[in-house]
């Protein structure tokens, strides 16, 4: 199961702008992809040296450099020397238990984000910080592994498809920020039929695999509520125009993002409103259960009550009991139990006690 708080003890004692990776290595690979294009053209490539994209190919371009495998601490320092990015900045892009924050410098703006992935066979969510660094013509992605987020977007720059090609690096901004929220859609999806498929394991059957599974995406709630509930903030910022990095004409489409931000936190809430009540819905049945048995117990208990004393007067060892000498006495005293245990079942159902 992971870990709700991550370590970062090996970050303790150092000076504020020590260049530590911080949290888990999930990749073996480094990768630099500059992306840099205009109205009229594009161009991508993989890159072997950060100063190989620190002056643009050709007039007007916006660049995009992607970074995958913050583990490399020489790479970032790299990066952060070519883009005078303070070193406070570099070390929040190497702490991986950073929460969605923004920071606005003077020729800069740095944001981070969690990228979120679903395991296909575990259907584990596994979440990836992502930290972008918005310049004047430049945007700078940093990521823990290479995923598919990003790529609507290089198809679109290749494509020349909407306004990214005729907007400047604001727009990449946003649409890298976009392309992050919308999955979110798709994660969200996931999860609802899950808590779907649980809540009619729950009616049917509701057994101890049952509430496993309801702590369980409980738990992944905490999780995607500490990824996703902070970057409100995050675009609420933006959207008012507080970073002098985006332009006017993008502010309208961070408050877009805003008002998708919002319904999917709206969608937290609800998802966490149901497992809580699947929680009580599941102790609820349990209790039910219970008491249905203990009501068979008690019902069979009271009827045998009068039969144990009848058995219990005629197992009395007297030597002169008229009965016992009645050559019928053995079948009217079963009869009579018989009789007796038949009326109370009668009584009962009559009384709908069962």
């Amino acid at each position: 199961m992971k870990r709700l708080v991550n370590k970062v003890s090996k970050k303790s004692g150092l000076p504020p702008g020590s260049l530590v990776h911080v949290g888990e290595r999930k990749t073996q690979e480094v990768r630099v992809l500059l992306v840099e294009y205009n109205e009229k053209q594009f161009n991508i490539k993989d890159i072997g040296e950060i100063k190989a994209c620190c002056t643009q190919s050709f007039e007007n371009s916006v660049r995009w450099i992607d970074v995958v495998g913050i583990h490399n601490v020489d790479l970032i320092a790299q990066v952060g020397a070519a883009f005078n990015i303070h070193p406070l900045v570099l070390e929040d892009i190497l702490n991986t238990n950073q929460r969605p924050k923004f920071d606005v410098w003077d020729d800069y703006t740095y944001v981070v984000l969690k990228i979120l992935h679903m395991d296909e066979e575990s259907g584990e969510i596994v979440p990836e910080q992502v930290s972008i660094v918005l310049g004047k013509d430049t945007v700078i992605t940093f990521q823990e592994i290479e995923g598919d987020d990003f790529i609507p977007v290089i198809d679109r720059i290749m494509n020349d498809q909407g306004r990214i090609r005729k907007m400047g690096a604001d727009f990449l901004f946003y649409a890298l920020m976009d392309a992050i929220v919308d999955n979110y859609f798709t994660i969200f999806e996931k999860l609802g039929e899950r808590i779907e498929a649980i809540e009619e394991a729950l009616i049917a059957n509701p057994g101890r695999e049952t509430i496993n599974d309801i702590h369980y995406m409980k738990r992944e709630m905490i999780l995607l509520r500490k990824s996703v509930w902070p970057l409100r903030e995050v675009v609420s910022g933006l959207g008012r125009g507080e970073s002098k990095m985006i332009g006017e004409a993008c502010l309208v489409y961070f408050r877009d993002i805003y008002d998708h931000t919002i319904q999917i936190i709206d969608t937290i809430e609800v998802f966490r409103d149901m497992l809580s009540g699947m929680v009580d819905i599941y102790l609820s049945s349990i209790n039910i259960r219970m008491n249905g048995i203990m009501k068979v117990l008690t019902i069979i208990t009271t009827i045998f009550i009068p039969l144990s004393f009848i058995a219990g007067v005629y197992g009395m060892n007297f030597k002169f009991m008229p009965e016992t000498e009645h050559p019928y006495g053995y079948f009217i005293v079963l009869g009579a139990m018989a009789f007796i245990g038949l009326g109370m079942l009668a009584i009962f159902k009559m009384r709908k006690w069962f």
